[in-house]
């Protein structure tokens, strides 16, 4: 899995570093198959935008959270990037023993 973290008008710290890995390191727990993670955090005012776009096998899934303090928008976005990862999984499996039952009725036959 590679990991780019990227940050406009805000030093990462390595806090924010550490917190960001650990808070995407749940993807991982539920799909495997994860190729890239892109993070881009930005800060304007009062605002911290936090956006992450995954590479995974066959779809790309982009998400963005935006609050008043960034860790609470990390945890946001994890929350967020967590039930795709989830759905895009359930997606894959359920298609896949869909098929199955077709493909033995037309042996039986």
């Amino acid at each position: 899995m590679n990991l780019h973290l990227s940050g406009h008008h805000l030093d990462l710290t390595p806090a924010i570093r550490s917190y960001v890995l650990e808070k995407l390191g749940r993807v991982r727990r539920h799909f495997d198959q994860v190729i890239d993670l892109h993070v881009i955090m930005s800060v304007a005012k009062l605002r911290h935008k936090v956006e992450v776009s995954v590479h995974v096998a066959g779809r790309d899934i982009h998400v963005e959270s935006i609050d008043a303090d960034m860790y609470a928008a990390i945890d946001a976005l994890a929350d967020k990037l967590d039930r795709q990862i989830v759905k895009h999984k359930e997606k894959l499996t359920l298609h896949r023993h869909e098929t199955e039952p077709i493909k033995r009725q037309i042996a039986d036959i």
